[in-house]
C-alpha cells in the first residue's frame, strides 16, 4: 500500500486481506459471490434515494447526468460502473492499490470513464477532493480502524444539499449467527476471517457518530435474504444487514 494511502481509516491487515483476492472482484461465482447477490438491492435503494433527494426522471437514461458521486472503499467497481452508467461523474477511491487496478482494468474494458484513486477518506478532506454530491459507504465503515473519525470525515466530502449513503451490519447476536459464522463458516459465503463480529455497528451508534455534525440521519432500513428464492430485499428487519442515509442541509 503507497503511503499516501495510509491514515486513521485505514486497518493494514484489511487492506491486505482484500487485495489478495482482488482479481476476484468481477468473477460472480468467485469469492465475491454474495457481493453480486446483493449488488441489486443496493443499487435499487440507492437510485430510490437519490431520486427521492434530488428529484430527477427515473426513466431517463441517465438521470443522475450532472451529479458528482465518491464510492469511499470502491473494491473492484462493482457499484462505481452501475453509477457511471446512470449518468453520475465517479470517483472511486480505496485504500488497496490491487482493487484499484482491478477496478481501473475493467472499468476500461467496458469503455466507462471513472476516475479512480488509491487514497482514503481524510487524504481526500484534506486535499480538497470535493465536495461531492453523493457519498456512498458501502460495506466499509465495519473494516475501518476508527469508524467514528472516519464517518465524520466521509460526511465532511458532502456538498451543502448533498446526500450519503451507509450500509454495514448490526452488532446483533442474530448478525453473529447469520453474518460471521453461517456465511463465513456453515455456508462458505465468504473467506473466513472476513468480518470481525466486534467491528460491526449498531444505527444508534452511527447516530451518536454524527451527532456533532450538521448533518440528518434517517433510518436504519434493513435488508434481508431470502434463503427459497436467493434473493435480498428491503426489508423492516434491520438485525443483519442494514443502510442509513445522511444528509447535509442545504447552504
Amino acid at each position: 500500500m503507497s503511503a499516501h494511502a495510509q491514515g486513521f481509516s485505514v486497518d493494514p491487515a484489511e487492506v491486505e486481506r482484500f487485495s489478495r483476492i482482488a482479481a476476484e472482484w468481477w468473477d460472480p461465482r468467485g469469492k465475491f459471490a454474495p457481493l453480486h447477490r446483493f449488488n441489486p438491492v443496493r443499487l435499487g435503494f440507492i437510485r430510490d434515494q437519490v431520486l427521492g433527494h434530488f428529484g430527477g426522471d427515473g426513466r431517463a437514461r441517465a438521470p443522475f447526468a450532472g451529479l458528482r458521486l465518491l464510492d469511499i472503499g470502491c473494491g473492484g467497481g462493482l457499484l462505481c460502473e452501475p453509477m457511471r452508467r446512470l449518468g453520475f461523474d465517479v470517483t472511486g477511491v480505496d485504500a488497496s492499490e490491487r482493487n484499484i487496478g482491478t477496478a481501473s482494468t475493467h472499468a476500461a474494458e467496458q469503455g466507462l470513464d471513472i476516475r479512480y484513486l488509491c487514497s482514503t477518506a481524510e487524504t481526500l478532506l484534506a486535499e480538497g477532493e470535493g465536495p461531492f454530491d453523493v457519498v456512498l459507504n458501502m460495506e466499509v465503515i465495519e473494516h475501518v480502524a476508527d469508524p467514528g473519525e472516519y464517518l465524520r470525515t466521509t460526511a465532511r466530502l458532502l456538498k451543502p444539499g448533498g446526500l450519503m449513503i451507509v450500509a454495514t451490519l448490526n452488532r446483533t447476536l442474530k448478525a453473529l449467527a447469520l453474518a460471521k459464522i453461517g456465511a463465513e463458516y456453515v455456508l462458505r459465503w465468504v473467506p473466513a476471517g472476513t468480518h470481525d463480529w466486534n467491528k460491526f455497528l449498531r444505527p444508534e451508534e452511527l447516530r451518536a457518530f454524527l451527532a456533532g455534525e450538521p448533518v440528518t440521519v434517517e433510518g436504519p432500513f434493513g435488508v434481508a435474504y431470502d434463503p427459497l428464492t436467493g434473493k435480498w430485499s428491503q426489508s423492516g428487519d434491520s438485525d443483519v444487514n442494514y443502510m442509513m442515509t445522511v444528509a447535509r442541509p442545504a447552504a
